[in-house]
């Protein structure tokens, strides 16, 4: 894996946990709103918390849509699972939530196996598929065709 492809899943991690983060915060300004009540979701939106929480992850969408795009989703899904943790000390320290022991222990089983799924490849090798493969020369493509 390239360094690039490294920086990329970095971004995915990074982005996600800090827009989640922000929205979270935002949202706490805000306070509850309604879908009966539109005012309501558009004050949420425009609060300037909210709004870059939602710029943060515009960012985490294109960081993961390029990771898709080179790697399979079983490979980069679990890769980004390190935004857990970041998510947790975000949450933590500049939230001020409380995470219990039992939390934590959670972060840490889903953290470890990202050491398993990094050992693998990140994309499933494929055979190259075309319309014709699997026929032979003297055979027609389908049936009743003429060669």
């Amino acid at each position: 894996m390239t360094f690039r492809k490294y920086l990329v899943l970095g971004g995915i991690t990074l982005f996600a946990a800090l827009g989640d983060s922000l929205l979270s915060h935002g949202m706490k300004e805000v306070g509850s709103i309604s879908l009966n009540h539109w005012s309501s979701v558009l004050t949420a939106v425009f609060n300037p918390w909210v709004a870059l929480g939602i710029v943060f992850l515009l960012f985490f969408f294109v960081s993961y849509t390029t990771a898709l795009s080179w790697a399979d989703l079983t490979y980069v899904l679990p890769a980004s699972s390190l935004g857990y943790v970041l998510l947790a000390v975000i949450a933590r320290f500049w939230l001020h939530e409380q995470i219990t022991p039992m939390r934590w222990f959670g972060i840490l089983l889903i953290s470890s196996g990202v050491g398993f799924v990094t050992q693998g490849p990140a994309l499933t090798p494929q055979a190259q598929h075309s319309p014709t493969a699997g026929f032979k020369e003297s055979e027609p493509a389908l049936p009743g065709a003429r060669q």
